[in-house]
């Protein structure tokens, strides 16, 4: 699963960042999972984003929760139960602190970032259990050396929609920088097209977006795709991909508490 939300996760450092003006806490999003299974594109999983309000001794930050579960009728097959949240500035999305906590056919991953970014550092802690290892849990901290504008994967997915994505040009491209797995990923992002799609909340005009991985095999060739609708939300309503086991996509189904 952790496939999807690495697809979803752009960062246009060519245009224009700016305040957040585009979603506040309440917002709640929901979509369908699907995979090519023989040759099949078949509904298994609900992804959810949601943000709300959290306070704090220091001020309110804005809590960013990205949830996939599969349904019922495929727990046996595999069973997923995926949360992934982030901590961040309501208004410039800078993060403070990423949860990942995955659960796939039996094998956990708990994955936690406290970012310093006075330091450009970043705490972290990775524990892991297998359905196959009986001795328990293994822990591992590491102290991470960032670049000044790394983010975590949910913090970077909502940034994308605070860019002026309206003031580039088609054919414009750049790269960002996700840290997944202690790992700081570089994405190549391209403006393919303005292209109007029917979806489950409407038809909407969107902008298309290409994503390439440098020097990362999870997504192959130049079939993986992201569409945002080109209004002052920029929710994302579809997503298209291609990894070495199949092919998949995600539809919009729902979405709610829109600030624009």
């Amino acid at each position: 699963m952790k496939h999807y939300f690495l697809f979803l996760a752009l960062s246009l450092s060519l245009f224009t960042s700016a305040q957040n003006n585009a979603f506040l806490g309440g917002e709640n999003l929901t979509f369908t999972a699907g995979y090519n299974m023989s040759g099949l594109m078949t509904d298994f999983a609900e992804v959810t984003m949601a943000t709300s309000n959290v306070n704090t001794k220091s001020g309110t930050l804005l809590r960013l929760k990205c949830k996939a579960t599969t349904y019922t009728k495929w727990d046996n097959f595999f069973k997923i139960r995926d949360l992934y949240e982030s901590y961040v500035n309501p208004r410039t999305l800078t993060p403070y602190l990423y949860k990942r906590d995955i659960n796939e056919g039996g094998h956990y991953t708990f994955v936690k970032y406290n970012f310093n970014h006075k330091s450009r550092s970043v705490k972290s802690l990775i524990r892991k259990k297998s359905k196959n290892f009986t001795s328990g849990f293994w822990d591992r901290k590491t102290n991470v050396k960032i670049n000044g504008n790394t983010k975590d994967i949910v913090t970077t997915i909502y940034h994308l929609r605070t860019l002026d994505i309206k003031k580039a040009s088609i054919g414009d491209s750049d790269t960002f920088t996700v840290l997944f797995d202690n790992e700081q990923t570089k994405f190549r992002f391209t403006y393919v097209a303005k292209e109007t799609i029917n979806t489950a909340i409407g038809k909407k005009e969107c902008y298309k977006l290409r994503i390439n991985l440098d020097n990362n095999d999870a997504l192959k060739g130049n079939s993986n795709f992201l569409w945002l609708t080109a209004d002052e939300n920029k929710v994302p309503v579809y997503a298209k991909f291609k990894v070495a086991i199949g092919s998949g996509e995600l539809k919009i189904k729902s979405a709610t508490g829109l600030k624009n």
